[in-house]
């Protein structure tokens, strides 16, 4: 057996990520905060980079050539005459909106605001200001009574005392220990016994809609249980909430465009966060000029990374404005007529209509939102799934919506079962089977019919 060992040349094709491509990519995909989150990154690590707010200039394109052809020098000579705007000096005053701003009361606050406003002594206060702070967003006491007589070294009596106090303040039903006390301490009538009996002994089945049990083991008709079912329903199981509970993380939107129609055509204004206004300090570009071999390199470093960032948030912002203009080309209908006219669509139809690949529209359209006369949308809502239907195909929105409009027709005291729904969807030439109409209308957040079902 004989090892030969030979050189051998080969040809083949594979794509090669670039730093520069990598960075393009990522700033595609990233949201509007993120992209803002980075910039100023950004701006920290790199003297030459400045950030200017509130501009609505165009972006150039002379500066993207290729970073290794720059003549620096040129560069930095020619540069102020591309549009970009001069340094802004820092001394001089402006209005700066972001440096107003409003502040919502928490629920500690109110509460507190209230107990100062009773006639205590010094220890009952303190009682009661320990109860407040283990109260949660939910309007809900965390601690028990033991437990903060135990912290505080006072009588149960005290607490309970206190606590009562506490429960009278608004909103109705916060200091409570659990729902059917918080639901308790909203009813009006106090002296309702009937509606009392129910919160403490039938809430499960209120909840699964068991009316007719409740009012057999009660000897009331049924009418009546639905009457009672229908107040417990207006009561507000979370009294704290209505003050920004903290039990859920608070997310805010920031649309990256906003779409409206002007003279007869639907135009796009994309957002200062998502188009953001870059430029080069003047201070760094005369330093360019005038420094020694070693600054001037460092410098230059600086300036290709300033330039590649300018140009990557340049593409990123052109790559959006094509997908959003594409969209409403696809789903012209839906910004004429509404969220029922929304046609199926792929990422790849608006990728061969704008000649990208699909990956790039999806990280275009991932986390992106538009601001319609019709409310604020993500990109991706626009892309929906096929459905056959005697005139061709239509979009799961459009048969959600209905679904929606089916349910809202029906015999509230005989609710359509969802093979019964389907049914209905049939007879309009839209074939789906029961799954899926279950499965439409949990995401509806609307419930089965057992639970839909009125006395």
């Amino acid at each position: 057996m004989k090892l030969n060992y030979e050189l051998t040349l080969e040809q083949s094709q594979k794509l090669v990520m670039t730093p520069e491509l990598r960075q393009a990519i990522q700033l595609l995909q990233y949201t509007s905060l993120e992209l803002q989150e980075f910039i100023l990154k950004e701006i920290e690590e790199n003297p030459l980079l400045e950030y200017e707010e509130f501009e609505d200039i165009e972006q150039p394109q002379d500066i993207f050539n290729e970073i290794d052809e720059i003549d620096w020098k040129e560069f930095i000579e020619k540069y102020d005459d591309i549009s970009y705007k001069e340094e802004v000096d820092k001394n001089l005053k402006s209005t700066v909106y972001e440096n107003f701003f409003t502040s919502s009361q928490s629920l500690k606050d109110y509460l507190l605001e209230q107990l100062s406003m009773v006639s205590l002594g010094h220890r009952e206060y303190k009682i009661g200001e320990y109860i407040i702070q283990n109260i949660d967003g939910n309007g809900y006491l965390n601690s028990s009574i033991y437990e903060i007589s135990e912290a505080l070294n006072v009588s149960v009596e005290e607490v309970e005392l206190m606590l009562g106090i506490i429960q009278t303040f608004e909103p109705e039903g916060v200091g409570a220990r659990n729902l059917k006390e918080c639901l308790l301490l909203q009813i009006k009538d106090k002296r309702d016994t009937l509606i009392n009996t129910i919160i403490e002994e039938y809430l499960e089945d209120i909840a699964l809609n068991k009316l007719s049990k409740i009012a057999a083991e009660l000897h009331i008709n049924v009418e009546e249980v639905q009457k009672i079912a229908d107040e417990i329903k207006l009561l507000e199981p979370k009294p704290g909430r209505s003050f920004g509970g903290y039990d859920k993380e608070i997310k805010y939107i920031i649309p990256d465009a906003t779409v409206e129609k002007i003279g007869g055509e639907y135009v796009v204004l994309l957002n200062e966060i998502t188009a953001p206004r870059l430029n080069i300090n003047n201070f760094y570009k005369n330093l360019i000029k005038n420094s020694d071999e070693a600054t001037r390199q460092f410098l230059q470093e600086k300036l290709n990374s300033a330039v590649w960032i300018i140009k990557s948030i340049e593409q990123r912002k052109q790559t959006l404005l094509k997908v959003i203009e594409s969209i409403i080309k696809f789903q012209i209908n839906f910004f004429e007529k509404g969220e029922g006219y929304l046609k199926p669509l792929t990422l790849k139809e608006v990728a061969d209509d704008i000649n990208m690949h699909e990956s790039t529209i999806s990280r275009a359209t991932n986390g992106k939102y538009i601001q319609t006369s019709r409310g604020i949308f993500e990109l991706k809502y626009f892309f929906t799934q096929a459905i056959k239907g005697n005139d061709g195909m239509v979009s799961s929105d459009s048969v959600k919506n209905l679904i929606r409009n089916i349910i809202e027709k029906e015999d509230i005291k005989r609710p359509l079962s969802d093979q019964q729904i389907s049914d209905e969807l049939e007879k309009m030439g839209i074939i789906i089977s029961r799954r899926t109409v279950a499965k439409y209308r949990e995401e509806l957040s609307i419930p089965s019919s057992k639970l839909r079902k009125r006395f």
